[in-house]
């Protein structure tokens, strides 16, 4: 079980979120960070191109643009996953804004004496800004016609801006061509981060309705062997009460025979719905042990399995398969593994089951109701239980059951 120490601490912070929640995050400080590059790789270079009044006035508005487009594809982000409405307004916002400072940057350029380096500051300025505000509102749209139009027409808007402020032909070109291929490659790498973190959300959404799947199988399995123990024999019973009835309103002395037969009857059915719940509960090891790497491995988790279940007392085997298969479970639910390891082995007259798994979550998610269940168990044959995380992303799980115990427990039964 994790400590509640490490709640206040960034790590902490860290391995308490699911791997969707990881890679959401990291998707959105992706997405902040182009704000940052947009400052730090078209605003700043310019102090040492122009003068510091022009170039303050390039850094504001490169500044302003950074700011707008990073609060823009957040809630586009949060719109993809379906948290908040469309940001239209936000969307109209930076698409003016765009617009605006991308025709004062080449206002600045014709009517601002800067020295020598102001063409290429006000060019990279105003390449920048369209690159930047194109990929951006690539976000808030959902069809790839929408994309390619925005894409083409901050580049064609590249193209028709620069010949009112008397660019020459070649230059034109080269900005059109320069914001084509930046706009649409960060178009590209924001939809793609996009689609792969919706992929992560389902496959944990896949994970999830698969584990209660399972669940639900093993309730109907349940119910269906309920069904055919007793079905039959509730029939009987009632056919036989009713038979026993009749007989007796008539006096005859048969009916104390068919009573006896119900009495029977049910005694066996009794017998039989003890046994249905005796196989319920008791879980046989070799059984779970490959039962949880099928199911660990078709996940897509590498599961090692290491030692023997053969000739344990079966009380030992259903208490450690009731551990092997909780264990399976939560990491299936809670961690985050990619590797998980099981091994079972004879130490000093007890049998000692190691899971561990390389996520941070491990059986029994941090010490739920899970835990406490395997302990009750373990508990009734002297067993013992320990879990928490080794490492910095390792969860261990050790359960211990001394076979002396078991033994004499036998014996007495016996």
């Amino acid at each position: 079980m994790r400590g509640t120490g490490d709640t206040g601490r960034p790590a902490g912070w860290w391995r308490r979120k699911s791997t969707p929640e990881k890679v959401e995050t990291y998707t959105r400080w992706s997405l902040h960070l182009f704000a940052v590059i947009e400052v730090a790789a078209i605003g700043l270079p310019v102090f040492g191109q122009v003068n510091a009044r022009i170039a303050g006035w390039l850094m504001a508005m490169v500044a302003l643009h950074a700011v707008t487009g990073g609060v823009t594809a957040s809630r586009a982000l949060d719109w993809t996953r379906g948290r908040r409405g469309r940001p239209i307004r936000l969307l109209w916002v930076l698409a003016t804004l765009t617009f605006v400072l991308a025709n004062v940057a080449l206002g600045l350029k014709r009517y601002q004496p800067g020295g020598p380096g102001m063409a290429t500051a006000v060019g990279t300025v105003f390449a920048g800004i369209l690159t930047f505000g194109a990929g951006t509102m690539a976000l808030g749209v959902r069809r790839r016609r929408r994309v390619f139009a925005t894409v083409l027409g901050a580049a064609f808007g590249a193209s028709t801006a620069s010949f009112p402020f008397g660019a020459p032909l070649a230059e034109v070109v080269v900005t059109a061509f320069v914001v084509l291929i930046g706009a649409g490659s960060l178009a590209t790498t924001c939809l793609f981060s996009v689609w792969l973190l919706n992929a992560v959300y389902e496959l944990d959404e896949a994970r999830e309705t698969r584990a209660r799947l399972a669940v639900a199988e093993e309730r109907l399995r349940f119910g269906r062997d309920l069904h055919d123990v007793l079905g039959r024999n509730l029939s009987v019973i009632s056919l036989k009460s009713e038979l026993a009835v009749q007989l007796a309103r008539r006096g005859r002395p048969e009916a104390v025979e068919q009573m006896i037969e119900v009495q029977r009857i049910a005694q066996e059915s009794q017998r039989e719905v003890r046994d249905v719940v005796r196989g319920y509960r008791e879980a046989d090891l070799g059984i779970e042990l490959d039962g949880a790497k099928g199911v660990l491995t078709a996940a897509g988790i590498d599961c090692e399995i290491t030692g023997d279940a053969d000739g344990l007392p079966s009380e030992v085997q259903s208490a450690l398969g009731w551990v092997v298969r909780e264990a399976a479970t939560n990491v299936l639910r809670h961690g985050d593994a990619g590797r998980c390891t099981v091994g079972l082995r004879l130490r000093e007259g007890s049998v000692v089951l190691t899971v561990e798994n390389d996520g941070v979550a491990g059986p029994g998610g941090s010490g739920g109701s899970g835990l406490a269940g395997l302990r009750e168990r373990l508990a009734a044959v002297d067993g013992s239980l320990e879990a928490g995380p080794v490492g910095a992303d390792r969860f261990r799980l050790v359960a211990e059951v001394p076979l002396a115990g078991v033994a004499g427990m036998s014996e007495v039964a016996s």
